[in-house]
C-alpha cells in the first residue's frame, strides 16, 4: 500500500460509519463528512420532556451477523421485545407467541384466529429449515413476492392477511406482501435466531457508539459538510487502474482532494454525485406519531407489538415504555402508531378534509385515527387521554423491494474511477444491509490501493 493514502468517507449513516472504522483500522487517513450537526442518517433519536422518540419505529434484531461483528451489544444496554404480537382485529385480541421459546403460550396462540394447527406446524418447519441455509445463499436462486411464496407453502389466507401482512408491513413498510420473498426468509430466520431490541437510550445509541469506534481506530468525523459534487481525475474504472487518479470533492467549506471517496449517502444522492443509474431511488415512506397515555391504562400487550389485522388505522402500535422504560418519564406510557405510505391510498379523515388524506396529513387528523382504532380494539376503554407528543414523517425509509431487485443493484465498485458506494442499496434494505455494505466498501478501497 502507498504510504498513508487519504480516503473521505460522504456520509455519516451506519454504512458510512463501518466504512471509515474499518478503513482507519487499515491504515489508511480516512475523514467522514457528514452534512447534518450529528451522524446516524435514518437511525436517530429526539430526546425532549423525558421522552425519546427514534425517527420512526426502528428496532435492531440480535442476530444479524453484521450486527454481531461491528456492535457491542452489551454495552448498548438492550431492551428486549417479547417474541412474536398481539394481532387486533373485529374479532377482538389475540396473542401470537413463538411456542418454542414460551411453551406455556402455545394455546393462547392455537386459539387465535389468525393461526391454525396447520400454520403452526408450517412455520415449525419453514424455521427448520432456513435454519439449516446459510443467511447468504437465501439471496441466491428464484425470486417471488412473499404473499406468493406463502400462499405456495400452503400458509391460510387468515394467517396471511391478519398477521403476516401487518407484521411484515412493519418490516419491510409494504403490508401488500409485494416485497421479495428473500427478505421474508431472511429475517425470518433472523427472528429465530435472535433477539428483536433497542437500546435503553434510543436507536441512536448505535451510530453514536460505531462513531466512537472510528475515532478510536484513527479516523476523524466532520460534521456540517455538505458534498455538492464529487469528481474523480485521470481515472481508468477498469482493474488496478482505478486507483491510479485523484477525486476532488466539493464541499459547502471548499475542496477536498483524496486518493479515493467512499459515497455513503441516501440512495437519491448518491446516484447524483456518482451518475450510477442502477442505485435504486424508489422508496417507501412510513409516518410514526408517538403518544402519551396515563400508566393505569394498560394494552395488555406486555412487550410486544400491537398488530392491526385490518387495513383501516395504523399499521401497528408500540409500547415503547413497556419494552424500555427509559424512552418515557415514570408513571407515563409511551405508545407509537405507524402508518404506512398505502395505508392512506384513498383513507380520508373524519371530516373528509384532501390535507388530512396522504402521508401529509395532519397531526390532529392522525392522533384521531389513531385513538378511533384503540377504542375499536378496546371497547372497555376510554382514550380521550391519549395526548400526540412527536409526529415523525419518514418519506424514504427504505428503497423498494421487489421480486428480482436484488440481482439489479449497484457493486461497490460500479462508479467510475477511485470511488465506491456504501449503503444499503448494494445489499438490501436494512441494518444488516447497511453495515456489511460499509465492510466490503472499505475491504474494495483497500484491496485496491494496496495494488
Amino acid at each position: 500500500m502507498r504510504s498513508t493514502p487519504q480516503v473521505v468517507v460522504a456520509g455519516g449513516g451506519l454504512a458510512g460509519l463501518v466504512a471509515a472504522r474499518h478503513l482507519a483500522g487499515g491504515g489508511v487517513d480516512v475523514a467522514l463528512v457528514e452534512r447534518r450537526g450529528t451522524v446516524g442518517g435514518r437511525v436517530r433519536t429526539l430526546e425532549r420532556d423525558g421522552y425519546r422518540f427514534d425517527r420512526g419505529f426502528q428496532v435492531l434484531f440480535t442476530a444479524y451477523p453484521a450486527v454481531r461483528t461491528e456492535l457491542d451489544l452489551e454495552a448498548l444496554d438492550l431492551r428486549r421485545f417479547a417474541p412474536g404480537a398481539t394481532v387486533a382485529g373485529p374479532t377482538g385480541r389475540s396473542t401470537l407467541a413463538d411456542p418454542l421459546r414460551e411453551p406455556g403460550t402455545v394455546p393462547s396462540t392455537l386459539s387465535s384466529p389468525y393461526v391454525s394447527a396447520g400454520d403452526a406446524l408450517r412455520v415449525a418447519r419453514l424455521w427448520w429449515e432456513l435454519r439449516r441455509t446459510e443467511p447468504d445463499a437465501l439471496f441466491a436462486g428464484d425470486d417471488e413476492r412473499i404473499d406468493a411464496f406463502l400462499r405456495d407453502r400452503g400458509f391460510s389466507e387468515a394467517f396471511i392477511e391478519g398477521f403476516i401482512a401487518p407484521f411484515y408491513g412493519g418490516i419491510t413498510l409494504d403490508r401488500s406482501l409485494a416485497t421479495s420473498r428473500r427478505v421474508f426468509e431472511y429475517t425470518f430466520r433472523t427472528l429465530a435466531a435472535g433477539e428483536t431490541v433497542v437500546p435503553a437510550t434510543g436507536m441512536e445509541a448505535i451510530p453514536t457508539q460505531l462513531a466512537a469506534r472510528v475515532r478510536e481506530a484513527g479516523g476523524t468525523i466532520r460534521t456540517g459538510v455538505e458534498v455538492e459534487s464529487v469528481t474523480a481525475t485521470d481515472a481508468d474504472s477498469s482493474g488496478t487502474e482505478r486507483v491510479d487518479g485523484r477525486v476532488t470533492l466539493e464541499t459547502d467549506g471548499g475542496p477536498i482532494d483524496a486518493d479515493a471517496v467512499v459515497v455513503a449517502t441516501d440512495p437519491p444522492t448518491a446516484r447524483d454525485l456518482t451518475g450510477v443509474p442502477s442505485i435504486p431511488t424508489d422508496g417507501r415512506g412510513c409516518v410514526t406519531q408517538y403518544y402519551a397515555l396515563p400508566a393505569e391504562i394498560d394494552l395488555e400487550t406486555g412487550r410486544r407489538l400491537l398488530l392491526n389485522a385490518t387495513d383501516r388505522g395504523p399499521n401497528h402500535v408500540v409500547p415503547h415504555s413497556a419494552v424500555a422504560p427509559e424512552y418515557a418519564p415514570d408513571g407515563t406510557t409511551l405508545l407509537s402508531a405507524t402508518y404506512l405510505d398505502e395505508q392512506f391510498e384513498g383513507a380520508g379523515s373524519a371530516t373528509g378534509s384532501d390535507a388530512d388524506r396522504g402521508p401529509d396529513a395532519s397531526d390532529a387528523a392522525l392522533v384521531e385515527r389513531t385513538r378511533r382504532a384503540l377504542e375499536s380494539w378496546y371497547p372497555d376503554r376510554q382514550f380521550a387521554a391519549l395526548e400526540a407528543l412527536h409526529t415523525e414523517r419518514v418519506p424514504f425509509a427504505q428503497f423498494d423491494q421487489p421480486p428480482g431487485v436484488y440481482d439489479r443493484l449497484p457493486d461497490v465498485r460500479a462508479p467510475a474511477g477511485p470511488v465506491y458506494l456504501a449503503g444499503d442499496y448494494t445489499q438490501w434494505s436494512s441494518i444488516q444491509g447497511a453495515m456489511e455494505s460499509g465492510r466490503q466498501a472499505a475491504k474494495a478501497v483497500i484491496d485496491d490501493l494496496s495494488r
